[in-house]
């Protein structure tokens, strides 16, 4: 099952709504990867607010796709992340501290704006 990936503007949305099985991830990491290339988008939000636990390898594709996205010239905010899923990631050594996040969509296209105001 693929993600949906919306385009607003010059960002991508997308709200991940779905259980993530590593196909699932690795396909959402192409499809992104690729939608920013096309779309020459320069911002993205990745609301996670449904995603109620993750494993390491989910882990790691989406700390990839934060660093894959930058090296693309477009911004990642994280939205909506779960306590589970914040602990989860620091248990597993991947720290985010450089990436934006807020609580909710409207929320990160709002820190959205004012990261690549700056």
């Amino acid at each position: 099952m693929r993600i949906p990936i919306l385009k607003l503007h010059n960002y991508l949305l997308i709200s991940i709504q779905i259980d993530l099985d590593d196909q699932t991830a690795i396909q959402f990491q192409e499809d992104l990867l690729s939608k920013i290339h096309e779309s020459g988008s320069t911002g993205v939000v990745i609301d996670l607010t449904s995603v109620d636990i993750i494993d390491s390898f989910i882990a790691k594709v989406l700390g990839d796709v934060v660093t894959m996205s930058d090296l693309m010239g477009a911004k990642v905010v994280l939205t909506g992340i779960q306590p589970a899923v914040a602990m989860t990631l620091i248990d597993l050594g991947i720290h985010m501290q450089d990436v934006p996040t807020a609580l909710d969509l409207e929320q990160g296209l709002i820190k959205l704006r004012q990261e690549l105001e700056e």
